[in-house]
């Protein structure tokens, strides 16, 4: 066997096994979007948790072991739990003890807590931060994630308030997610205050009235469910299928557009205003138009006119875009703007 042949099967045999790692790696996702489809079709138990653990698990070609994930997030609960037994808030209505669990999970993720491992020991757990350097994963997806966020004490404002309602609800009570423009936050509620915000990313409380004058919040967005509304599991299972969409694009391009849009379109399925899903599929499809080689073909003009009524729809729900400048001075803004915080709560 001459050189040259030598060199030509090595060749294959890189490009095979590099071939073949692809496959894998798309493996982890499309086993992902099954069993998202169970879920939301009723097959499976609908499980908020192992959601968000399958979407960052993909990213990591199923490295990790959900019961680790399960382990992490009941120490968590358990450290808020005994946060209940040492602090107390003044608070004269019967649901009491919910409020002790918000409470306690909103002064986990935001004080710092020593913890007694014994008489001689005492470790610190120091309140997580925000990550101002990467907030919206451009730079690395996995700056999304809540195991990014347990491993480094920093998240944004989608891991943050996704870990707390999964402590939360660990714990026994309900938490639900809600979104402003680019943006997610926690929604509570309680007898004495009623729904009131609770905002990871500064630590506080807004007012709704405060969200809508300075978040960039069309009123039609609020009508439509599109901002403020509180997330269903459901719902809250649909998006994290778009963060599985969305994952698999930054990991592997535009290699597979039809990954993207069956991700989009079951969402849209169970989620139908959900506004991140909506753009994700027109963003797609508009590539797919721009890969047209004839744009005067039946088929261009056809998704060309689609295009047009998807980013109609778009903007009649009232959605309209942030500049990531304005939503890094927003997120400053929630600190400063001490007057706009829920004074029902602070006073606890």
């Amino acid at each position: 066997m001459t050189a040259m042949c030598k060199k030509n099967i090595f060749i294959i045999f890189i490009e095979i096994f590099f071939f073949c790692n692809f496959l894998n790696a798309q493996e982890a996702y499309y086993n992902a979007f099954n069993e998202f489809s169970r879920m939301l079709g009723g097959e499976q138990i609908l499980d908020f948790k192992r959601a968000v653990f399958i979407t960052e698990n993909a990213c990591y070609d199923n490295q990790f072991e959900y019961e680790d994930f399960c382990r992490t997030v009941m120490i968590d609960a358990f450290i808020c739990k005994s946060i209940m037994g040492v602090f107390d808030i003044t608070y004269p209505e019967k649901d009491k003890n919910k409020t002790m669990v918000y409470a306690s999970v909103f002064k986990y993720m935001t004080d710092t807590i020593p913890i007694r491992l014994n008489d001689t020991t005492t470790l610190r757990h120091f309140p997580f931060q925000y990550n101002f350097e990467d907030f919206a994963g451009e730079k690395d997806w996995s700056n999304m994630f809540v195991t990014k966020l347990l491993k480094t004490g920093k998240g944004n404002c989608h891991s943050l308030p996704i870990l707390y309602k999964l402590i939360a609800e660990e714990m026994g009570e309900r938490a639900w997610l809600s979104f402003a423009p680019n943006h997610l936050y926690i929604k509570l509620r309680n007898e004495q205050s009623g729904w009131y915000n609770t905002e990871l990313t500064s630590g506080n409380f807004p007012t709704d009235a405060w969200l809508i004058a300075s978040g960039y919040i069309h009123l039609d967005a609020v009508r439509n469910g599109v901002y403020m509304d509180t997330l269903s599991q459901i719902q809250s299972v649909a998006m994290c299928l778009i963060d599985l969409a969305e994952g698999f694009q930054k990991k592997h391009g535009d290699i597979n557009p039809g990954f993207v849009l069956s991700c989009c379109e079951t969402a849209l399925k169970y989620y139908p205003n959900y506004v991140n899903a909506l753009l994700l599929q027109a963003e797609t499809l508009m590539k797919a138009y721009r890969n047209q080689p004839d744009k005067d073909s039946s088929e261009s003009r056809e998704l060309f006119e689609r295009l047009n009524s998807m980013y109609a729809h778009i903007h009649k729900l009232g959605y309209r875009k942030m500049p990531d400048r304005m939503y890094l001075e927003w997120l400053m803004s929630l600190k400063e703007q001490k007057e706009y915080q829920n004074q029902s709560i602070l006073s606890r």
